[in-house]
């Protein structure tokens, strides 16, 4: 896959794309590339936003702007492209679409940031509206490092073990639930016990516990 973010601060992704599973990724031949608007705005003095028609506080991102980024990156080729706006009207995101999004060849994620985006990216410009919560953040910066975190750990060869994500939340493993408590060591602190079938050796009567546990936390 290749993971294209547009935004206005590329600098806020230098943590996340140091992390062990997308460093992961890429060595596996996935590419992360980082897009800044301000690069290629069609603009002087690296402006990228104006005041909305119709007055009000706030600046809006202009179409303008985000066309030209997504021109410079893909030129006339953008047919079949994944081109998601990361807006709080958007869809709401969760397991499914983030494994729908990681079996595309290539996604571009959309941060917006002031006010908002004009409307004309959404409408003809991207191809989904997202949103990771009914919430308002200062810009989507944080929205696209759990959309790519969520999809980047589906990639083959990113989390290491291919097992690790069989069992964990939301997984068909687990009927589409929320994944079981763990423990560790010590096995007894505080007086607070670790379940002793966890320790029994039993592994049809842990699955069976785990099963349980995650049915309960569905409720």
């Amino acid at each position: 896959m290749r993971l294209d973010i547009f935004t206005l601060f590329p600098e806020a992704f230098e943590w996340f794309s140091g992390q062990r599973h997308v460093q992961n990724a890429i060595r596996e031949g996935h590419e992360l590339r980082l897009l800044n608007y301000r690069d290629t705005t069609p603009l002087g003095a690296g402006q990228v936003d104006d005041a909305p028609y119709g007055g009000g506080a706030g600046m809006v991102m202009r179409v303008d702007v985000v066309d030209a980024a997504l021109q410079h990156a893909y030129g006339d080729q953008r047919a079949g492209k994944r081109i998601v706006l990361l807006t709080p009207s958007g869809r709401l995101f969760d397991e499914a679409l983030a494994r729908e999004l990681s079996e595309e060849p290539q996604l571009a994620l959309l941060c917006g940031r002031y006010e908002g985006v004009d409307e004309r990216v959404r409408e003809h410009l991207a191809t989904d509206a997202v949103s990771v919560g009914r919430y308002v953040l200062s810009g989507g910066e944080l929205a696209a490092m759990v959309i790519a975190d969520a999809v980047i750990r589906k990639l083959p060869g990113a989390l290491g073990h291919a097992e690790s994500a069989v069992e964990e939340s939301f997984s068909e493993a687990l009927a589409g639930g929320p994944e079981y408590p763990h423990y560790t060591r010590p096995p007894n602190y505080r007086g607070w016990n670790v379940p002793e079938v966890l320790m029994s050796g039993d592994h049809e009567g842990i699955r069976t516990w785990r099963l349980e546990r995650s049915r309960e936390r569905s409720d």
